[in-house]
């Protein structure tokens, strides 16, 4: 699976979804530059060496980000308080994407998870 796969799956997305998504593929692309795209469970992902740091997709109803780990979400409770989230999803509007710094923190603490070892 690559980049090809994950610009497939948005050709799939109405102009909206694909747009906002696209803009959260942008945005993970630059924070993670030697991050690889792939399709992991389904969904568009980006992983470093193996493992998977970050992840979205479409809903009827909504975006998602995935942390890939149940506990990045917790450790930002406050930044994440005002979304709609789970154990390990985190939803937001087609209209509103989530800002760059929210996404960096995610990345952030996914990348410090997955450095130190088996995580959540």
């Amino acid at each position: 699976m690559s980049k090809e796969d994950v610009d497939a799956y948005l050709a799939t997305l109405d102009q909206r979804e694909r747009s906002s998504l696209s803009e959260l593929r942008e945005t993970i692309a630059e924070i993670i530059p030697e991050a690889e795209q792939c399709i992991s469970y389904g969904i568009p992902a980006f992983r470093i060496r193996g493992t998977l740091i970050a992840g979205f997709a479409a809903f009827k109803n909504h975006l998602s980000y995935f942390p890939h780990s149940g506990s990045v979400l917790e450790v930002l409770q406050e930044e994440v308080a005002g979304y709609s989230t789970s154990k390990g999803t985190l939803r937001f509007s087609i209209d509103s994407p989530l800002p760059r710094a929210l996404v960096e923190k995610l990345i952030d603490v996914r990348i410090r998870q997955a450095l130190r070892g088996p995580f959540s």
